[in-house]
């Protein structure tokens, strides 16, 4: 699996335009402090992070709201899925499975070691 991903990055003056509707947690890689580079010509947030891909281990995981075996599940990413890396948290993972989601956290004992 390849670790890089070509997105389209916002060429050109990027402008506030009015409110936006924040999407349901879960949804796209979006937080209120980081968002998936694809995002940033839509979403106003003070960092952008552009994916590590990497994929889920031998077994599938449950993806998360928030870091934690006890926060709600938000979908199961089978053995192998691809999952795009934006931020860590001591054990936890947040990321994506693409720009449009779903997004979440991840224990990252469930990727897969680099380079498999």
């Amino acid at each position: 699996m390849s670790d890089v991903t070509q997105y389209q990055v916002p060429t050109g003056q990027l402008g506030l335009s009015g409110p936006v509707a924040r999407p349901a947690p879960g949804t796209l890689p979006l937080r209120g402090d980081i968002a998936h580079i694809a995002l940033a010509d839509r979403y106003l947030v003070p960092h952008y992070a552009v994916p590590q891909v990497r994929s889920v281990g031998e077994e599938a995981v449950t993806l998360r709201l928030n870091p934690g075996d006890d926060a709600d599940p938000v979908t199961e990413l089978a053995a192998g899925s691809r999952f795009e890396l934006l931020d860590t948290a001591g054990a936890w993972c947040w990321g994506a499975v693409g720009p449009e989601g779903p997004s979440g956290w991840l224990p990252a004992a469930a990727l897969a070691p680099l380079g498999q």
